[in-house]
């Protein structure tokens, strides 16, 4: 006989709450320092493209001077390494490159790096396991990056990658009964209504605006963000790539709880993904529109060249665990959680050949955005 798990610690959060986002921290089993070595691969598929924008477009040697010969960077929803750390230090020795070849006679800048996250992050395993041998000073900047998180024109880089998809909060409408985007049924806009599609879209773009906005006034004119993220061709739908698949999949196992009674419908129906990957005419919109920045550099890249087989999917159930448990964590019983994750190594498993052959080339956008 199934039994309800756990329902008596369900809570409905009020619509239109914040949903902080943290990933897996520690460096246990399903830790995201620990399994996040495919969104690394993913981000090295851009660097040339950001390093030749840097070296066009980065007038280092007015900045340095500007700024008493120290450089500010800063890594924003930064998670707990130890992908950070080496993006940071990759633009560093872009930098490095740059000042060389406008001051060959001159020292190297000092920089000082601040790593941003969520106040909920691990910024314990950060610290912790940072490298032995860095060459730049550090700080921790605990907080959304939707708000202000540095004094006035005071950095000169931010980098953001694979954070910005991350919504601040589930999208109007989507758990309002009434509402034509209530999105009853599914966990996630793959497989759903252009309305739902739509109230997604709206919610990414107003989060988007609010981090141009306070980015703006944190960097001084001629810096720049450097953004890796989540994305999908212009007028595709989502259901066309491997992670559509996986969500859909998320949610048909959930529904599939409800009806052995392992879960209620109401914990399943008032749950939503907030995860939005922003198509480039959508994102190129928000940043013509905010007025703050320039967008030097924008593309789409496959993040998975590599991937030339069937993927090894333990490992690809333990990358989205690792970025994705702790939001399952707070909404449903740690048992649900484990046979959700359990039971999607199955069905993706089965599902293999059409994950891979499913449309891959353009779903990472790459941008580097100019303060004006």
């Amino acid at each position: 006989m199934a039994t309800l798990i756990s329902d008596q610690t369900f809570t409905e959060k009020p619509e239109g709450s914040e949903t902080p986002i943290q990933v897996v921290g520690g460096c246990g089993t399903h830790s995201y320092f620990k399994n996040s070595f495919y969104q690394r691969l993913a981000t090295n598929v851009t660097k040339d493209h950001i390093h030749d924008a840097i070296i066009r477009k980065l007038d280092v040697k007015s900045l340095a001077d500007s700024s008493s010969n120290t450089i500010r960077l800063a890594d924003c929803g930064c998670a707990v390494g130890p992908n950070t750390f080496n993006a940071m230090q990759d633009l560093i020795e872009i930098v490095k490159h740059k000042y060389k070849s406008q001051c060959p006679n001159s020292q190297n800048p000092e920089f000082h790096v601040s790593f941003n996250d969520q106040s909920s992050n691990d910024f314990n395993t950060l610290f912790t396991s940072l490298p032995q041998e860095i060459h730049f000073f550090v700080a921790g900047v605990p907080g959304s990056f939707h708000k202000r998180l540095f004094p006035e024109k005071f950095l000169h880089l931010v980098h953001v990658s694979y954070a910005l998809h991350w919504l601040s909060k589930v999208p109007e409408g989507l758990l309002d009964k009434n509402s034509p985007a209530w999105n009853k049924g599914r966990i996630h806009y793959a497989f759903a209504p252009e309305v739902v599609v739509k109230a997604y879209a709206n919610q990414f773009a107003k989060d988007l605006e609010r981090f141009l906005n306070n980015r703006a006034k944190e960097i001084v004119p001629g810096g720049m963000i450097i953004i890796t993220n989540p994305s999908i061709p212009d007028g595709m739908p989502f259901s066309e790539i491997a992670n559509g698949l996986m969500y859909n999949c998320m949610g048909t196992i959930l529904y599939d709880m409800v009806k052995v009674g392992l879960l209620s419908e109401a914990q399943v129906d008032s749950f939503n993904l907030p995860i939005y990957a922003c198509p480039p005419g959508e994102f190129g919109a928000v940043v013509e529109r905010n007025g703050n920045f320039r967008i030097e550099v924008m593309g789409l890249t496959n993040p998975s060249p590599w991937l030339k087989g069937r993927i090894n999917m333990p490992e690809y159930i333990k990358h989205v665990r690792a970025a994705t448990e702790s939001m399952f964590n707070k909404h449903f019983s740690y048992e649900v959680t484990e046979e959700m994750f359990r039971q999607l190594l199955e069905r993706l498993e089965e599902i293999n050949d059409k994950m891979v052959s499913c449309y891959r080339d353009g779903v990472q956008l790459f941008a580097v955005l100019q303060r004006l």
